[in-house]
């Protein structure tokens, strides 16, 4: 406990905090140490921790105090990979089956649709429902940027700021469209030039390194058959002089190889380390298809790795070779993916599938639920770059974290194990997400009022994107 800089509620009294969450079952740290404390309590003031302990010391006095009676206590889980404004066009009819190529190539005229609107409400929803499932940090990578459509990433972040969570937006990019041999429409894509112009002036204008951000820009480029090769090279570049992360598709289907064999003459890692991206400033989507050797080159450059399970399994990708990653040095995170190939938006869903995958490849012993909760916070912060500052809980890191309820029917005779508990009981949603000390989900309802006007123009601006009426087809 170190309580030396806060502000005193006397000038003899004791120190008051701006948050105690109190009596949980369990506060599992995800420390340096892992430490687990039976009957503990977390202390927040001014968005930091302050304090930890167990049931034998008495937390300090605070203005806000959340029960966590019943629930374990984690660090606010993190998603490294997301594209939210796909929630427009959740289990669209005409993309549902065929391959990731097809399925691509049936969704890009629908999402040539997209404007700020459609950028603030499916932000609004999709942050929403990110943080009802237990995260508290989230990217998304938004590339379709059609034209005439407006400031799409500033929409979603008027979004975030409104519901309070932390967000690391990437601005996205296509730049090759079908004439050029490419997937998308020549109306979502754009030039090189105009790429990185905006995406320098959105790291001008939202970008904070501070300790704490609530708001970090990362670069990317969609993926290896999107964009130019000469774009990824000067994407790098800026990145490089902005100080600021990369992020990319890499390696998640088949067709990628084939592809960048046939316009590149090599594998599409090859390619990847060509354009100077094989470096600890990046981290890329999926990974489902890399050979021995370039694990291990991507473990030697530190290359951050966002784990999709169950978008790889919806579209029939295959399983990650998350423990060979792991081991060879990357640091691997969870991630949602896209809202149109998942269909949902819950990072505790992700984390569970993420075990069950683990131990289908790898067998019984390769994954426990501590392995995956380690990947959903520590994980998935180092593939932000900010290891240390979020996805633990410790003095000095983010007021971030989660009460899990452990009660009722699903926990019934869960006794021995509160963290397997979390994972292998459930479905689970949040009763408390807490973001830089501020409760975004109090009591499994979200703070922020105004969601039933929201649900109702964003069904207004899907239906418009899919050409439907609004009641549906």
């Amino acid at each position: 406990m170190d309580f030396s800089q806060l502000d005193d509620a006397a000038p003899t009294g004791p120190p008051v905090v701006d948050l105690v969450v109190d009596e949980a079952e369990l506060v599992a740290t995800v420390d340096d140490q892992r430490r687990e404390i039976p009957g503990g309590w977390v202390a927040i003031s001014d968005g930091f921790v302050v304090g930890l302990g167990d049931r034998r010391d008495r937390p300090p006095q605070a203005r806000t105090t959340l029960s966590a009676k019943g629930c374990m206590v984690t660090p606010g889980l993190i998603n490294t990979h997301h594209h939210i404004y796909q929630n427009l066009t959740r289990s669209f009819a005409p993309a549902v089956n065929g391959s990731l190529f097809d399925w691509l190539s049936t969704l890009y005229p629908v999402w040539a649709g997209l404007d700020e609107e459609a950028a603030y409400l499916s932000a609004w929803v999709g942050l929403a429902e990110l943080a009802l499932g237990g995260c508290t940090t989230t990217t998304d990578h938004l590339y379709v940027h059609p034209k005439g459509g407006g400031d799409l990433i500033a929409a979603e972040i008027t979004a975030a700021k409104e519901l309070g969570m932390r967000f690391h937006p990437t601005r996205g990019s296509m730049s090759l469209s079908v004439k050029d041999g490419g997937l998308p429409p020549d109306s979502v894509v754009q030039d090189d030039d105009e790429i990185l112009a905006d995406s320098e002036r959105l790291v001008s204008a939202f970008h904070d390194p501070s300790p704490g951000s609530m708001v970090r820009i990362a670069l990317a480029p969609c993926s290896p058959f999107s964009v130019t090769p000469e774009l990824m090279k000067r994407t790098a570049e800026l990145a490089e002089r902005l100080d600021v992360r990369l992020h990319t598709h890499l390696a998640e289907d088949p067709d990628e190889d084939r592809y960048a064999l046939e316009k590149f003459s090599k594998r599409t890692i090859e390619h990847f380390e060509d354009v100077g991206w094989m470096t600890s400033r990046s981290w890329v989507a999926h990974c489902v298809y890399p050979d021995g050797a370039e694990i291990a080159r991507l473990g030697r450059a530190g290359v951050g790795v966002a784990h999709c399970p169950s978008s790889n399994m919806m579209i029939a990708a295959g399983i990650a070779p998350v423990a060979e990653l792991r081991a060879a040095g990357c640091p691997v995170g969870l991630g949602c993916d896209g809202s149109a190939s998942t269909d949902h938006a819950s990072l505790w869903l992700e984390a569970r599938t993420a075990l069950l995958q683990g131990r289908l490849r790898g067998g019984p012993t390769a994954m426990g639920a501590r392995q995956s909760l380690e990947i959903a916070t520590r994980g998935s912060a180092a593939c932000l770059g900010r290891d240390g500052e979020i996805g633990q809980l410790a003095v000095g890191s983010v007021g971030d974290l989660v009460c899990w309820p452990l009660e009722g029917i699903a926990f019934a005779g869960a006794l021995t194990d509160p963290v397997e508990a979390w994972l292998r009981c459930g479905p689970l949603g949040a009763r408390h997400t807490v973001v830089a000390g501020r409760p975004v989900v109090r009591d499994g309802r979200l703070v922020s009022d105004g969601v039933e006007p929201i649900l109702r123009r964003h069904r207004q601006v899907a239906a418009r994107l899919q050409g439907v009426g609004p009641g549906g087809r």
